[in-house]
């Protein structure tokens, strides 16, 4: 059942990834190269890059590769608090602000609301003790702290910022610095709450 569960995953996750960059080169206002940048600049990206690669090492189950990394000790909490982040900025922020139709419409519910309830399903469903060691969950806090560090940088240099709560000319840098320290404090809040559930679970199972 497990390696259905990751089928399905790995399935879902890269068409969604995929379906959104050819819509996205399609629909571009800029040219491809600058297109493909900004593509890669959302978080949304990323983090459904990496789940679809957690899905896809799982399932290949191969021990010696350096993609393994995305199965290491506590990637699979990491990963389920980084994408439940996806969806919980899209509900509260953006989905207001545009309303997708078609294959966009499908492709946009993927990446920030079927894939994250799907990763917590497997999460609560197949995590191990390797995936709610701590000190393992915890540092993978320097992802977002990097991506927002890149994303001014470019931003800055470019003018172009994935996100409207990120756009320093729009708010300034004091809201955005609050922003990005409001969604960290979130996140660290998801992992204490997945890594104490976790463990509480496990010792229900073991009793």
């Amino acid at each position: 059942m497990k390696r259905k569960f990751e089928a399905i995953g790995l399935i879902m996750g890269w068409f969604a990834v995929i379906g959104q960059f050819v819509l996205l080169i399609f629909n571009r206002q800029a040219g491809i190269p600058e297109t493909i940048i900004r593509f890669f600049s959302f978080f949304t990206i990323l983090t459904n890059i990496m789940v679809a690669l957690y899905f896809t090492m799982s399932y290949l189950n191969h021990k010696k590769n350096p993609l393994n990394f995305f199965i290491s000790n506590g990637a699979l909490t990491a990963l389920t608090t980084f994408i439940l982040i996806v969806g919980l900025v899209y509900q509260v922020s953006l989905r207001h602000i545009w309303n997708p139709t078609g294959l966009q419409f499908v492709v946009d519910e993927l990446l920030h609301t079927v894939i994250p309830i799907y990763l917590l399903i497997y999460w609560f469903h197949y995590s191990n003790k390797s995936d709610l060691e701590s000190k393992s969950v915890l540092s993978w806090l320097l992802y977002p702290m990097i991506y927002a560090m890149l994303i001014f940088l470019r931003g800055n240099i470019s003018g172009y910022y994935p996100y409207p709560f990120l756009n320093i000319p729009e708010i300034g840098i004091k809201s955005a610095l609050f922003n990005i320290g409001i969604i960290l404090g979130i996140s660290i809040l998801i992992m204490i709450l997945l890594i104490v559930t976790g463990k509480f679970r496990k010792n229900l199972i073991n009793n």
